[in-house]
């Protein structure tokens, strides 16, 4: 099947997949953009799958204060080299996880976080672990800027787009008027 230029272009602005991915998925997909982007999206998976053992000891932390100083977030995350922590798509990206911590006050970074009471707790009020993890697992929630993607689909395609692991490490939120827990014993 012949593809037009101008559906290559605009499916490619939509992914930041390469020309040659994204003629690939709009052929294999008979020209419809919604099934071509899901080919794109299960080959970055498989893409961060083959990557996701691989050590990520550079990136950066990143802040983000809301407008009005009563929220912030601090976020830590990690890449394979320095060259990508200076990417501008990967430094989007660590400003939008910051400003979703924010906003959307996840709990945990990944499923993988979950403790036992907190799947317990979910069960007693009638939630499947999915829905607990939807809500308070950074890499499930709906990405504030696009609810069409989690965070974790966003990372996912930067992974596929930088061709290295990207891991979101740590997280911290802060929001005036919360309870402080204290490590410190004085």
């Amino acid at each position: 099947m012949n593809v037009s230029l101008e559906s290559i272009k605009t499916l490619r602005e939509k992914t930041g997949a390469s020309v040659g991915a994204v003629r690939s998925a709009l052929e294999a997909a008979a020209g419809d953009e919604r099934k071509a982007q899901e080919i794109l999206r299960q080959k970055g998976v498989e893409a961060a799958e083959k990557r996701k053992d691989r050590a990520t000891t550079l990136g950066r932390v990143e802040s983000y204060v809301h407008h009005d100083g009563r929220v912030a977030a601090l976020v830590e995350v990690n890449c394979e080299t320095d060259f990508v922590a200076r990417l501008a798509e990967f430094q989007q990206f660590c400003r939008d996880v910051a400003m979703q911590i924010a906003s959307m006050h996840p709990a945990c970074v990944s499923k993988e976080q979950l403790s036992p009471a907190q799947l317990e707790d979910a069960k007693k009020i009638g939630k499947s672990a999915d829905e607990l993890a939807k809500e308070v697992c950074l890499l499930e929630q709906p990405f504030i800027k696009d609810q069409g993607q989690t965070i974790g689909h966003y990372l996912t395609g930067l992974v596929a787009k930088t061709g290295e692991n990207i891991v979101v490490r740590r997280f911290k939120r802060f929001a005036l008027g919360e309870e402080v827990a204290s490590h410190c014993h004085a």
